[in-house]
Order: structure tokens, then C-alpha cells, then sequence
């Protein structure tokens, strides 16, 4: 079975907008689109010294690999990570076969994951994961902050604890200071959530340029009320 066509990776600060873009990438009929699914965040983990030396995967890596199987309801594809995996490398060639497979089977050519703190590490990803593609989304600072703000005072189970201003400060610039230091590469592009909220047409018409596909705002608003009244 051939690799899918593309692998691309949406990424930012939590709260700057993924969700929205990612819903209407999704309404496209060649993409498939998967929940957050934190795997390198939990692959490349609080590894000690030798641990990154030697490759080797963190010990949170087969446990999330698990955890976000059940979540996507295919438990059954366990069988690509080999038993004894111990590398990096051995856990996201699983990872990105699921992707693919998955993908294939929906008879898509193009997969988007959306996990906002991948952003944390692009650089790994790209060794890791072939010919992938980057999509980052950036809002305006003061907005992000105060959603942070307010969604982890809300949900703190879900966001380990309630954040201060400060954390939230931190985690908008940190993001930032990331997606800066790759837009140089060909394979990365910079949405803004304004101009997607203003001129969505627009945006989706650089991203369809990056991505190689017609991305047209009608059709794609279309697809996703379609998409919606089946779901309910």
C-alpha cells in the first residue's frame, strides 16, 4: 500500500484558531482529518540525556500510541507498533502508518493532524515523518491570552490546573518564537486567524497554492453543513 499523498501538521498556540481551520480543511473530499492526538509531545517527553542520544522513545510514547487508537476506535492497528519498539523512530513509523492507512481506506490522498503544541517539536517531527507540511495559525496575542485564560479556569481537569495571566503569556509567545524559527522552509506557511475570520476565501486560496488542491470557500462551507446534519 502506498504512502499518502500528504502529511500535513496544523499547529499553533492552543486558542489561536486550529479548530476552525481545521473543520473546514476537513470538509475537503480529498483530506482526512484526525483528532489532537499529542503523539510527539508524549514521543519525545522529559527523555533523559543518553534517551535522545540513542533515539530511544519516551516511556509515555506506547501508552498515548494506545490511548489515541481507542480513541479513533481502531485498537486493532497496535499491530503496526512492533512489540519490542524501543526508538523514536519505531513509534512514529507506526504513528504515521496508522495515518495513512486510515486515510487510504476513507480513499483520501491527504491527512491533517491538529495538535496545537506540536509546534514544540518541528524539528523532530521532521526527521521523523517523510515529506511532512506545516500549517501554522497565529492570533492576535491579547484574544489568546484571554481564552487561556478562561478555558483553563473552566476546564482545569482537562488543562492541568487553571492558568495565571503569566502562563498564558508565556505559552502565546513560546509558540510563537516556535513558528518563527521554520517559516524560512518551503514546507511551512503562516495563516492568520483574523484574516481566515475576514477574507476566508482568500487564506483558503494560499493554502490551496501550498497544498496543491482547489480549496474554495463555497464549496468547502457546503461540505461542512453536509458533513454537519449527518452527524446529527
Amino acid at each position: 500500500m502506498s504512502i499518502s499523498k500528504k502529511r500535513i501538521f496544523l499547529v499553533g498556540c492552543p486558542r489561536s484558531g486550529t479548530t476552525l481551520l481545521q473543520s473546514l480543511l476537513a470538509a475537503h473530499p480529498q483530506i482526512a482529518s484526525f483528532p489532537e492526538s499529542h503523539f510527539f509531545v508524549h514521543l519525545l517527553a522529559k527523555r533523559e540525556p543518553y534517551q535522545k542520544k540513542f533515539g530511544l522513545a519516551s516511556s509515555k510514547a506506547k501508552p498515548r500510541f494506545e490511548q489515541f487508537l481507542d480513541e479513533i476506535g481502531q485498537p486493532k492497528m497496535r499491530r503496526y507498533l512492533p512489540i519490542y519498539a524501543l526508538f523514536a523512530t519505531q513509534y512514529a513509523n507506526a504513528f504515521i502508518k496508522v495515518l495513512d492507512v486510515l486515510t487510504q481506506e476513507q480513499n483520501k490522498s491527504v491527512w491533517i493532524e491538529k495538535t496545537p503544541d506540536h509546534v514544540r517539536h518541528i524539528h523532530d517531527i521532521e526527521k521523523l515523518v517523510k515529506e511532512a507540511q506545516f500549517i501554522h495559525i497565529v492570533r492576535n496575542g491579547a484574544d489568546v491570552v484571554a481564552s487561556l485564560y478562561e478555558v483553563t479556569h473552566k476546564y482545569p481537569e482537562v488543562w492541568h490546573g487553571a492558568w495565571d495571566i503569566d502562563r498564558c503569556i508565556r505559552r502565546w509567545t513560546e509558540s510563537l518564537q516556535f513558528t518563527k524559527k521554520h517559516l524560512h522552509k518551503p514546507n511551512h506557511i503562516l495563516v492568520s486567524y483574523e484574516q481566515l475570520v475576514e477574507e476566508p476565501k482568500l487564506v483558503l486560496q494560499r493554502l490551496g497554492n501550498f497544498l496543491d488542491l482547489d480549496l474554495d470557500y463555497e464549496t468547502l462551507q457546503q461540505q461542512r453543513g453536509a458533513i454537519a446534519k449527518k452527524l446529527c
